[in-house]
């Protein structure tokens, strides 16, 4: 951690300092806030991102049978429901003895996946980040929104909603329900694609690719139109961690962990996800619900590092698919030597990962594999599970023990967001310094803090989950409001 990271992380003295607070954030999935101390002459003294709501779903799911979780933990979530449907199912895969699904299954699974990936970006890049892109961080706050969006560039607009709605229905006619659907069990999948279904998809799909590269074309030419911005706001160092297939590929739905130091050299590779404990430790903090993952070989201060989009597009050889592919050689070349670290780099990586989930929807829409109704395979029973995804946001962790009666007896989550918690912290102190230090805040100003946050789309209402030094107050009160017992826990 930075000496300048150091002092805004903690105020020598806290209580001689004015509280600015940007509660709620807004733009992001889930619940959070940003408090800074600030003195007499508005001079930065910390900064914090709090995640301030809680989630019990490694407590809760403890002693319900295996094949509920797969339903039960995608209620983590109503964004990215069928990232932890699919993480969880792959973790029960192996506790039923299925390593290796039928084709059908793994080929079905994938376009649920894909399609979880196209609607995601599309949402995030559209709806949430684009009023800042387009009309300027400090702009009119009635116009900064999606409303605005649609007002002034009513085709962009029109093309995110409809992007989103295809990869939904994707996701529909695979899970069964656009939110919260069921169709990945473990060992498989509990529905096959009809005909029919299959060309309801492939209608539409050469247009979903035409449009996916449009947007890849505006996220790159707000790259090229103000490179100072977006290659240094909020740009923090950090190592990056992400899912390669066995050859290098790009690959969101499996695969290997590969990380890489802030250079962009292999530090590991080829680690089977399995064995995630042997390298990733979470440490918890007594100021948020969202605990602070780093790698044990380098240790907290050290450790820490980034995933999502930004990084598996830095962290593979290739992508597998020949539009995406050309477009991630175009942003490495611009990169340089050296990886971009810069928030708002998510963005044009993001689009390139778009770009790819329609063309892999493409491919496997004409794979006859999908029409299979050879959907399940189970074999030797296991004690414990992990399951490992891409969700949109980053690499998924889901960790299960199930006992001989069927029940689940552990559950550990490490959600992407949760990886990104430390680097967020930097990027908005760095923000915070560059950007607020001295100065009479203002609302644009403040919105600067929450671009760096909505850069890495973060899902709060996923990541929460750490117990430990958080206090709780309980209060038991009568109807007309007076106490009649209270516990509190420090």
């Amino acid at each position: 951690m930075s000496p300048v990271s150091k002092n805004l992380e903690t105020a020598a003295n806290p209580g001689a300092l004015r509280r600015v607070a940007i509660d709620p954030l807004s733009r992001v999935e889930g619940h959070g806030k940003v408090t800074i101390l600030v003195d007499d002459a508005n001079r930065i003294h910390q900064v914090r991102l709090h995640i301030v709501e809680f989630r019990g779903f490694e407590r809760f799911i403890v002693g319900r049978p295996y094949w509920e979780v797969p339903v039960m933990v995608q209620r983590l979530c109503g964004i990215c429901p069928v990232s932890h449907h699919l993480a969880a199912s792959k973790a029960m895969d192996i506790v039923v003895g299925a390593g290796r699904l039928t084709a059908a299954a793994e080929k079905l699974r994938r376009l649920m996946h894909y399609g979880q990936i196209l609607q995601s970006h599309a949402l995030h890049f559209f709806h949430l980040a684009s009023p800042d892109l387009l009309f300027g961080f400090d702009s009119d706050l009635s116009r900064r929104n999606i409303v605005g969006v649609a007002e002034a560039h009513p085709e962009t607009a029109r093309h995110g909603i409809l992007l989103r709605k295809f990869g939904q229905e994707v996701i529909r006619i695979t899970a069964g329900k656009r939110v919260h659907g069921t169709g990945s069990i473990p060992g498989g999948v509990n529905k096959a694609m009809t005909i029919a279904e299959r060309d309801l998809l492939l209608k539409d799909i050469y247009e979903i690719i035409g449009w996916s590269r449009d947007a890849v074309a505006l996220a790159k030419k707000l790259h090229h139109q103000n490179p100072a911005l977006y290659n240094s706001f909020g740009a923090v160092r950090s190592k990056i961690l992400s899912l390669v297939g066995p050859d290098g590929a790009m690959d969101l739905y499996d695969g290997v962990l590969r990380i890489r130091d802030e250079n962009g050299a292999i530090m590991f590779d080829g680690i089977e996800y399995s064995q995630y404990l042997e390298h990733i430790e979470e440490e918890v903090k007594p100021w948020s619900y969202m605990k602070f993952p780093y790698l044990r070989a380098l240790g907290a201060d050290k450790g820490w590092y980034r995933v999502g989009p930004l990084s598996r597009v830095q962290n593979c050889d290739l992508i597998p698919t020949p539009l995406a592919e050309i477009e991630r050689r175009e942003f490495m070349d611009y990169s340089g030597a050296m990886p971009l670290h810069a928030p708002l780099a998510f963005h044009w990586a993001r689009m390139i990962e778009m770009l790819h989930a329609a063309e892999t929807i493409k491919d496997l829409l004409h794979d006859p594999a999908i029409l299979s109704n050879d959907l399940v395979k189970r074999g030797a029973r296991a004690s414990q599970g992990v399951g490992v995804i891409e969700a949109p946001r980053g690499t998924l962790i889901h960790h299960y023990g199930v006992d001989e009666n069927d029940l689940v007896t552990m559950c550990n989550l490490i959600v992407s967001t949760t990886h990104n918690n430390q680097v967020m912290n930097e990027a908005v102190r760095e923000v915070a310094r560059r950007y607020l230090d001295g100065r009479e805040i203002s609302e644009g100003l403040l919105n600067h803090i929450e671009v760096a946050i909505r850069a890495f789309d973060p899902c709060l209402s996923c990541a929460t989950h750490a117990l430990g030094k958080m206090p709780l107050a309980v209060e038991l009160r009568s109807l007309d409001g007076e106490l009649i017992d209270s516990r509190t826990r420090d």
